[in-house]
């Protein structure tokens, strides 16, 4: 366990497998900021289904959906000044080997990599990015830039085989999160979740899909609770 007086970086670690064991090959494969963050927002919500408002009613119900995954989001402050780290003095470095980690296309793997979020003992969050903004906010004479805020938000991610153990069900009242690889189709996907590959085209429905074979690989798609027939 760390000492608690030691200053600790947040650290941004690469991953190729969706369960977060294996560091991607190609170095770097962590980023540690330069300066901590100010603040950390971690976003949750409930998601339900409006209906319509049945006579006599006051309000729509709003019955259940689901509970999408958690996002973290921060800033964080990249300095080339030589203030803060007289070795990092180089800004396009910077970014790069930033978006090396989190954002660039990895063609091991198909898609960018899974990304570990870590500060110390108090924080652990198991990602994929969902956006990357940079401003630049102060600059050389010649207009090369020495310093940059980066705005960042990670979406949750549970691989597969843990959301089905998380949810203990297997049932298609139950939503499951998938991750497509090459040569998916939505009936076979329905099967290894559902054992049944009827319920493909609700599934097409809900992920606005227009096509339910050759699907795109590295794609998460929700497999919602299915609407059961009623007799």
């Amino acid at each position: 366990m760390s000492n608690s007086n030691e200053l600790l970086p947040l650290i941004l670690t690469g991953y190729k497998d969706e369960n977060f064991l294996t560091k991607v090959s190609e170095k770097p494969d962590e980023y540690k900021v330069m300066i901590n963050p100010e603040s950390i927002k971690w976003s949750r919500k409930i998601d339900y289904s409006e209906e319509e408002v049945e006579p006599g009613s006051m309000a729509p119900s709003q019955p259940y959906k689901d509970t999408p995954n958690d996002v973290l989001s921060f800033d964080i402050v990249i300095d080339c000044t030589g203030i803060v780290d007289s070795d990092r003095l180089d800004m396009k470095t910077e970014i790069a080997n930033l978006e090396s980690v989190v954002f660039t296309y990895n063609g091991e793997i198909h898609r960018p990599n899974y990304v570990k979020i870590q500060w110390g003992d108090n924080l652990m969050f198991n990602s994929v990015l969902k956006t990357f903004d940079t401003t630049y906010t102060l600059f050389k004479p010649d207009g090369s830039p020495l310093r940059a805020k980066i705005s960042l938000s990670f979406g949750e991610y549970i691989s597969p085989s843990n959301v089905k153990k998380e949810e203990g069900d297997e049932s298609p009242d139950v939503s499951h999160l998938v991750t497509t690889t090459h040569g998916d189709t939505l009936p076979q996907l329905c099967v290894n979740v559902w054992n049944d590959p009827t319920y493909y085209v609700q599934v097409a429905k809900y992920n606005s899909l227009n096509k339910f074979r050759n699907l795109d690989p590295g794609e998460q798609l929700v497999f919602p609770p299915i609407i059961q027939p009623t007799s």
